[in-house]
C-alpha cells in the first residue's frame, strides 16, 4: 500500500464546482475544481486495484456525485467510481481500477477560466514506448520491418521511453509481431489527395513527429463562435498524417491522437523516442482584437525572439503546461535536461528553411501574419536533434478565419500546403541536422 499527501493548509471549507474526466490510451486524467485550496491525500490496494482518494476540508454536494456518471465504458484504466462521505469534513474517493497504475495526484492554482485544481493522473504501471505505438496496426506494409528494427535498435540512453515516478520500464525486447505498421488517421468521407511521390534513398522511412497544440484540460484559443483550438488543430494534424503516411518511405507520429493534455517535454521526449527527422508543431494563433488575422510560422531562438510579437507568442504556448497541469513535483533530471536548449545551430538553420517552404506553401492558401519565420523560446521546439517549426494556422479569434478552420475542405488546404512545404525542403536538400 502506497500513501502520499497533496499540500497546502486550509483556510476554510471548500466547495467543489466541477468534475472532468479525460480517459485516454496514454493515461486518464480526472480534474476536481475547487473554489479554495484544499488538501488531499491518496493511496492504492491491491486484489483488485483501487485508488482510494480523501479530500479533506469538503462535504458532498451534487457536482462531485456527478464523477460516478462520468466514468466512461472504454476508460482504460477506471471501471467504475464511489463517492462518499467518509468523516464529518472528508470526501473519499474510491476508484475501482482495470489494472495497475501509478498515480500522480496534485494540486493546481488558479489559471485561466479556472479555480484551484485537484488533478488525479492515472497512467500504466508499465510507461507505454511511443515507438510501439507506430507498429501496433496489423496490415502488412513494405516498411514494417524497417520500423520494427528500428523499434528493436533504439538505444534508451538517447532518447528515453516518457515515464513518471511509480512507472516501470517496459521489457526488452517489447515488439509486437513483424508486419505491423503505423496506424493511418482516417477522416470519413473525404478522401486524401493524392500526394506528389518523391524517392529518397534512406535506410529508413523518414519519421515527421506532427504535434497537435493543447488538449484536455487545455483547450487552447476559443473562437468567438466557440470553437476550440485543441479540436482544430488536432483535425488538420489527422489529415496531414493521412497525407504522410500516404507517401512511399514516409511514416508520420501524432504526439497526441486525442483529446488529452501532454506537457510540453513530453511532447519533445516522445519525438525524440521515435527518431523523427522533423517536428512540427500545429496551432491557431488569437489575439484581442478580431481584425487580426493571416498565418505564421515560427522556429527556436537561443538568443531572444525576432520581435515583441514572437515573444508573446512564445510566453503564451510555453504557458500550456500551467493551464493544462504538470505536476512539477514530478520532474526528473531526464525531464530538466529535456527542457534546456540545447539545439544546435544546424537544427535551427534547418528548421529555418523548412519553415520558409512551409510559409511560401501557405501563403497559396491563405493570407500571411508575417511572411518571414519569426523565432522565439518555444519550449515545445527544444528537442537538440530534430529541426522543428511551430505553425499558426490562422487567427481562430478572426470571425472569417475562424470558419475556414472550422471547414474540412480548408483543414485539407492547409494539411497539402504543410506537405507540399516539407516535400520542397528534401526535393531541395534531402540532408537535415540528425544524422542517421
Amino acid at each position: 500500500m502506497l500513501a502520499f499527501q497533496v499540500i497546502p493548509s486550509l483556510s476554510r471549507a471548500a466547495t467543489i464546482v466541477a468534475v472532468r474526466t479525460w480517459p485516454a490510451d496514454e493515461y486518464t486524467r480526472v480534474t476536481l475544481e475547487m473554489d479554495t485550496e484544499l488538501k488531499a491525500e491518496h493511496f492504492t490496494l491491491d486484489n483488485p486495484h483501487r485508488l482510494v482518494v480523501d479530500i479533506q476540508g469538503v462535504t458532498m454536494n451534487s457536482t462531485i456525485k456527478e464523477l460516478v456518471s462520468k466514468i466512461r465504458p472504454n476508460d482504460p484504466y477506471i471501471a467504475s467510481v464511489r463517492v462518499a462521505q467518509n468523516r464529518t469534513d472528508v470526501v473519499r474517493l474510491v476508484m475501482d481500477l482495470k489494472q495497475p497504475i501509478a498515480p500522480q495526484v496534485f494540486t493546481l492554482k488558479p489559471i485561466g477560466e479556472y479555480k484551484y485544481r485537484l488533478v488525479l493522473d492515472l497512467y500504466p504501471k508499465v510507461a507505454q514506448d511511443p515507438l510501439l505505438a507506430i507498429l501496433n496496426n496489423t496490415e502488412s506494409d513494405p516498411l514494417a520491418q524497417v520500423l520494427e528494427d528500428l523499434a528493436h535498435n533504439a538505444p534508451a540512453a538517447d532518447a528515453p521511453v516518457p515515464t513518471v515516478p511509480g512507472q516501470n520500464l517496459p521489457s526488452k525486447p517489447a515488439v509486437p509481431p513483424p508486419g505491423r505498421l503505423p496506424p493511418v488517421a482516417t477522416i470519413p468521407n473525404e478522401p486524401a489527395p493524392a500526394p506528389p511521390a518523391i524517392t529518397r534513398r534512406r535506410s529508413r522511412p523518414l519519421m515527421i513527429a506532427i504535434d497537435p497544440g493543447h488538449g484536455g484540460e487545455d483547450p487552447g484559443a476559443i473562437g468567438r463562435g466557440g470553437t476550440r483550438e485543441k479540436d482544430i488543430v488536432l483535425s488538420i494534424a489527422k489529415r496531414l498524417k493521412k497525407l504522410i503516411d500516404a507517401q512511399p518511405n514516409t511514416r508520420a507520429y501524432l504526439t497526441r491522437d486525442g483529446d488529452y493534455f501532454v506537457p510540453l517535454h513530453v511532447r519533445v521526449q516522445k519525438a525524440r523516442r521515435v527518431k523523427a527527422d522533423l517536428f512540427i508543431s500545429v496551432h491557431a494563433d488569437a489575439w484581442i482584437k478580431p481584425s487580426a488575422r493571416g498565418s505564421s510560422v515560427y522556429a527556436l531562438s537561443q538568443n531572444g525572439a525576432t520581435s515583441a510579437a514572437a515573444r508573446m507568442m512564445a510566453k503564451r504556448e510555453n504557458e500550456a503546461d500551467l493551464i493544462g497541469g504538470v505536476n512539477l513535483g514530478s520532474h526528473n533530471e531526464q525531464v530538466a535536461k529535456v527542457l534546456l536548449d540545447l539545439s544546435t545551430t544546424a537544427q535551427i538553420n534547418d528548421s529555418m528553411r523548412i519553415g520558409q517552404m512551409v510559409l511560401g506553401e501557405i501563403s497559396k492558401i491563405n493570407t500571411l501574419h508575417k511572411r518571414n519565420v519569426e523565432r522565439a523560446g518555444f519550449a515545445v521546439l527544444k528537442a537538440p536533434d530534430i529541426p522543428s517549426i511551430l505553425i499558426e494556422t490562422a487567427f481562430i479569434s478572426n470571425p472569417e478565419e475562424e470558419r475556414k478552420l472550422r471547414s474540412s475542405q480548408h483543414q485539407n488546404r492547409i494539411a497539402q500546403a504543410v506537405l507540399s512545404g516539407i516535400n520542397g525542403y528534401f526535393e531541395a536538400s534531402p540532408a537535415l541536422a540528425r544524422r542517421s
